[in-house]
């Protein structure tokens, strides 16, 4: 499977303003040659690069492969941007934003991350160092940190690219790393978790994962960019950038956390984890407008991701149930209803009068759906006739 590792670099001045005018100079080039592309229609790769490796390499003071290297990122971003139209017209109708996306050439930020292949860009992991190819010329002994658990992985599974990343006036190389699979192990149950808002996560275990604290942190972080909005000058715009950067890294960290707990309880007891299948619910869904920011600054799909490639990482069984009626259904007795939930946090069946916390109930129809789920998913598939 395939794993990022970031580092920090510590380049003195005179390296960062090199990185600085390569980061630069190759944004203009993929500018350049996304218009091309875009006015030419070449999605392939290789008729791309005929059709404009000379001119990148004569106007924007490139060498051979940082050249090669902006050509296929200008390709992957066409690829990827196709990928989301082909997605959204799939019985969903296309959005403003994509259709003004796909009628212009996409355009690449001067400071937009910049891919190097180990032609460009050398590790030196002992003296925990990088080289890297800048217009400039070759920087040497550029200074890198990192966890030691990453460095590690770092320096035994780094495959492919590394995107250099500048972040206001800090540097930062992100790696792909191929880790191996551990098999996956027969579980004796699974742990069903239920994300919300107030909430963020509730096993089936009865663990759970309160967003009360984080609720008042993004209250906060909201009257702030408010306050920065109505000045409206470019400090402004600058301090609301970094606080977004700072809000999202808080959330990021936040999912990770709980992702990794429930994980390690999952391989501890030999069970594996299920959750809902939540795609499309802002569709779905139809919200006051004090709800609407609550539902849609929150990143549930990320806790789920989180969920996913750690899951996968320890060899823990992993699956996604239909999430309907997860939190009206009795699990003793099956009956189903809006009335077996009176209020957010309390659930009592109608029927059998089994009461209990409404996400603790949830977690267990998500356990149960998945204990089915995993007969079919294990199931060996028929032979022909």
């Amino acid at each position: 499977m395939k794993l990022v590792v970031q580092v920090k670099l510590l380049p003195t001045p005179e390296q960062a303003s090199a990185l600085e005018a390569t980061l630069r100079a190759c944004n203009r080039a993929a500018n350049f040659t996304s218009q091309v592309a875009f006015e030419k229609n070449l999605t392939e790769r290789n008729a791309l690069q005929r059709e404009v490796y000379i001119d990148v390499k004569a106007t924007f003071g490139l060498s051979a492969q940082p050249t090669v290297r902006v050509v296929k990122k200008v390709v992957d971003a066409y690829a990827a941007l196709r990928a989301s139209l082909q997605a959204r017209n799939l019985g969903e109708p296309t959005s403003q934003r994509y259709r003004k996306a796909a009628a212009s050439p996409i355009g690449f930020r001067p400071g937009a991350a910049q891919p190097f292949d180990d032609r460009c860009l050398s590790w030196q992991m002992d003296a925990r160092t990088v080289s890297i190819w800048t217009v400039d010329g070759r920087m040497k002994n550029i200074r890198f940190v990192g966890a030691a658990d990453q460095l590690k992985v770092l320096a035994e599974q780094r495959r492919g690219e590394s995107d250099l990343v500048q972040r206001g006036s800090k540097w930062f190389l992100i790696a792909t790393c191929e880790i191996p699979e551990p098999e996956v192990f027969e579980p004796v149950g699974f742990i069903g978790v239920d994300r919300g808002i107030v909430n963020l996560a509730t096993t089936s275990d009865g663990v759970n994962y309160q967003g009360r604290r984080l609720g008042r942190y993004r209250r906060w972080q909201a009257r702030k960019r408010a306050e920065l909005q109505a000045k409206g000058t470019r400090s402004a715009k600058r301090r609301l950038a970094l606080r977004a950067r700072r809000e999202q890294c808080h959330a990021t960290q936040v999912n990770h956390t709980i992702s990794k707990e429930i994980v390690a309880v999952a391989q501890r007891t030999g069970r594996g984890i299920a959750v809902e299948q939540l795609g499309g619910i802002r569709d779905r869904v139809r919200l006051r407008r004090d709800q609407r920011a609550t539902l849609s600054s929150w990143p549930f799909n990320q806790l789920g991701q989180h969920l996913a490639y750690k899951a996968k990482r320890a060899g823990v069984p992993f699956v996604e149930v239909d999430a309907a009626y997860t939190s009206q259904r009795c699990p003793r007795c099956g009956h189903t209803g809006r009335a077996n939930r009176p209020t957010r946090d309390h659930f009592a069946c109608r029927r059998c009068g089994l009461a209990g916390p409404a996400d603790v109930v949830a977690g267990v129809n998500v356990r149960d759906r998945a204990r089915s789920a995993w007969v079919f998913v294990t199931a060996p598939a028929p032979s022909p006739a």
